[in-house]
Parts: C-alpha cells; structure tokens; sequence
C-alpha cells in the first residue's frame, strides 16, 4: 500500500497532526491491510469490522487500543479514500474512566534521590515541577526558559497550542548546574545522542522504570503519573482549579475535574453527615 500509504501520510500532514499520531494511524492502517493481506481501497465495512473483532477478540487490545485503530480507519476511509459510507456505522470503544495512580510526596522524591545522572534529575525535576507531558519536556530549548519572569514557554503542546508554565526556583538552579555539562552545540535543552536531535521517550521511560525498580514501588509508574501526581498535589496544597486547568493546557475544565476525585486531602476534610448528627 505504497501509494495510499502516501496519500495518508499527506492527508495527516495536511491537517497537521502531530507525528506521533501519524506514525501511529499509519501502523494502524498497515496491520489492517496485512490481516486481510489486501489493499484496504479493495475492502468495506464487512472486513473492518472482522478486522476489529480480531483484534478485541483474539488480540485482547484494550479499550483504548481499540479507539486508536478505529480513529486511524475513519481517517483513511473519510479523508484519504473519501468513502466515509464504509466507517458510518464503526463506533468508537466505551473506554473505562479510570483514575491514575498518583505519587505521594515522598515517593516524588525517593524517585529523584535515585536518579543518578544530573541530566536525567534534571528532566524529572522539570516534568514534575510543571506538569509537563513527556514530548512537552523532551521538545524544551534553552530559549524556552525564561528565569526573568520565572516562566517556561512550552511550545506546540496537545493539540499545537502554546502555554506558560511556572519555573521552579530549586529546578531553575538544577538546570543551571546541568547547563554546564551540556553539549554547547546542543540544539534543544536535553539533546539526545545525536547533539541536533531530543532525548528520545524511550531513554526517557527507560531511566525512569529503573529508578521505581530501585525504590521498589508497586504503583505503575510512568512519565505521565508525575503530570498527574504535579496536579493532584497542586490542588491538594489548595491551588485553583482554574489554574491547574491551564497549566496543564486542558481544552476542558471537565478534564482536570478529574483530579479532585484522587486529591485525598480534599476527601478528609470533607464531613460525613453522620458526624453532624447530634449523637446521644
């Protein structure tokens, strides 16, 4: 599916995508035509919905697993193949609404204790302090921050917005002692093995699974619990939800509502209407 694969490629462009979206339709879109080994322009509803009951009934995909290959082939048969007949009837997976596990304080910091590398320190630090996303903090140049106003300008979020973030006064001076070991030449503030390019996610990911390992945490814990753990705490400390939401660069205030579910302080303070019966 050389040709159409193209077509797609130039469709997502056109309607600027992120790259991670991309690659991740175009496999969607690659499996699909391997399955039935035939061009997904010579196949229809039936075999999109074979293809899909394969994947929750024999490949045991998750939910959301499930919302990305169906997206990825309503993109393909609306916009590339201008057939959307084919994926009227397709619906989108109910995806479980499940609250993510959330870091105490003290586990913030058993994890930083344990990361070894001033770089990578500094790469956790500067997620959690500001509740960034994991391709928000890799994609972060040293214009971006801006210790006169005490500010992170984080470019191209979700959705390609912009926003401003708070610089931490202990993480600025974190990223003053990591400035002075950087590759000078580097192009982004947390370059990658190639000076011109990021630090990957994966290398990311992968330092960040051997400290929870070394603490010895049971929670799972990944790049973006710190973004959820940054929010819980902030409200918790009685930040404004307003705030948060912006911060965190939610489109929907209905979003980060979410996060007054796991804010445990809130909880206890609230006052059971048992205790306000006047009790013999």
């Amino acid at each position: 599916m050389g040709k159409l694969r193209d077509q797609m490629k130039a469709d997502l462009a056109l309607k600027r995508f992120s790259v991670h979206t991309e690659k991740a339709y175009l496999k969607c879109v690659k499996d699909f035509a391997k399955h039935f080994m035939r061009s997904p322009a010579e196949m229809g509803t039936e075999e999109v919905r074979e293809f899909l009951l394969h994947l929750v009934e024999k490949k045991k995909v998750s939910p959301a697993v499930q919302g990305i290959y169906v997206s990825a082939l309503k993109f393909l048969y609306r916009t590339t193949l201008q057939r959307p007949e084919v994926v009227k009837e397709i619906p989108h997976p109910k995806i479980p609404k499940v609250l993510p596990d959330i870091l105490s304080k003290e586990e913030v910091l058993a994890l930083f204790e344990a990361i070894r590398s001033v770089k990578h320190k500094a790469i956790f630090a500067t997620t959690y302090s500001a509740g960034l996303r994991i391709s928000e903090v890799c994609s972060l140049q040293i214009a971006d921050i801006d210790s006169q106003r005490m500010l992170m300008h984080i470019r191209g979020g979700k959705g390609k917005k912009d926003r401003y973030v708070m610089l931490s006064d202990q993480v600025l001076a974190l990223l003053r002692d990591y400035y002075k070991r950087r590759p000078r030449k580097a192009a982004y503030l947390f370059p990658g093995q190639n000076p011109e390019r990021p630090i990957s996610h994966t290398a990311v990911g992968h330092v960040l699974r051997k400290a929870v390992r070394k603490v010895g945490l049971s929670k799972k814990v990944s790049m973006h619990t710190l973004r959820h753990s940054f929010a819980t705490h902030l409200l918790e400390a009685g930040g404004d939800i307003r705030v948060v939401q912006v911060l965190l660069g939610h489109s929907s205030i209905y979003t980060t509502v979410r996060y007054t579910q796991v804010t445990t302080h809130h909880l206890a303070r609230v006052k059971s209407p048992w205790d306000l019966l006047a009790h013999p």
